[in-house]
């Protein structure tokens, strides 16, 4: 049965290294037991913080044998610096020994696909389907999640047809409320998927939207509290973020 934690920390750099030191170990625990692990990471402030630290220092993971997903990306041209695959390459994974075909890249708006974000999806959820063993998308180790401050994970925004998604593992988006309006994203049948599943969210901004989440809200008006790992859920929370917690 999963299992719901919320940790709390001074402030957004403890919460990342301890991120860091835990996401050390879950990856070298799964390729201990299976010689390779699965992650899916996320964009943000936050997740690309937890990416430079894990740049610096990543213990004994073997990136060699790490398998790189995309919670979502915005559907853009090819090298823009807004694309998540962008910013988390800059990050991390240029500077680390992972092998190219290990990184699952989402389609570009300029890519092989053309301008078209339904087939792009298609073509992800190709990729998942692929290396997945007979299910929908891997049983990926970790899925990483930052937070909007209407409790917007991935690119599933309250009140929209890609939260309500119930059917498919990826869908695009065309009319995003944060730009750009063209996405596309991992729903939360994917998210479920993870066997821990880590929302790193920082700032007082958001602090009462992570208390109706973790207080067991809607996903349809809160995305982030549909977000739930197999075997874990973890909130790494500042003490902004978590400054609602117990408050009636």
């Amino acid at each position: 049965m999963s299992k719901t934690s919320v940790l709390q920390y001074l402030d957004s750099q403890a919460l990342v290294d301890a991120a860091r030191s835990r996401f050390v170990d879950v990856v070298t625990a799964a390729q201990q037991e299976r010689g390779s692990a699965s992650i899916v990471l996320t964009g943000g402030g936050t997740g690309i913080s937890l990416l430079e630290e894990l740049r610096k220092d990543s213990g004994s993971i073997d990136w060699a044998n790490v398998d790189i997903y995309f919670g979502d990306e915005r559907f853009l041209p090819g090298g823009d610096p807004e694309r998540n695959e962008v910013q988390a390459s800059e990050a991390l994974l240029d500077h680390v020994d992972i092998h190219p075909d290990r990184v699952f890249r989402m389609a570009a708006s300029d890519g092989p696909h053309g301008n078209d974000p339904y087939v792009a999806a298609a073509a992800y959820a190709q990729i998942l389907g692929s290396h997945s063993d007979g299910e929908h998308t891997p049983a990926f180790d970790i899925h990483l999640l930052g937070m909007g401050g209407e409790g917007h994970i991935n690119s599933l925004f309250p009140h929209t047809d890609a939260v309500r998604e119930k059917v498919h593992y990826v869908v695009a988006v065309e009319d995003s409320p944060k730009p750009p309006p063209v996405r596309i994203t991992l729903t939360l049948p994917a998210i479920r998927r993870a066997k821990h599943v880590w929302l790193l969210v920082a700032g007082t901004g958001k602090a009462e939207t992570v208390a109706a989440a973790v207080g067991g809200a809607d996903p349809d008006d809160i995305p982030s509290a549909g977000a739930t790992g197999s075997e874990s859920t973890v909130w790494f929370l500042d003490s902004g973020a978590a400054s609602h917690l117990g408050n009636d």
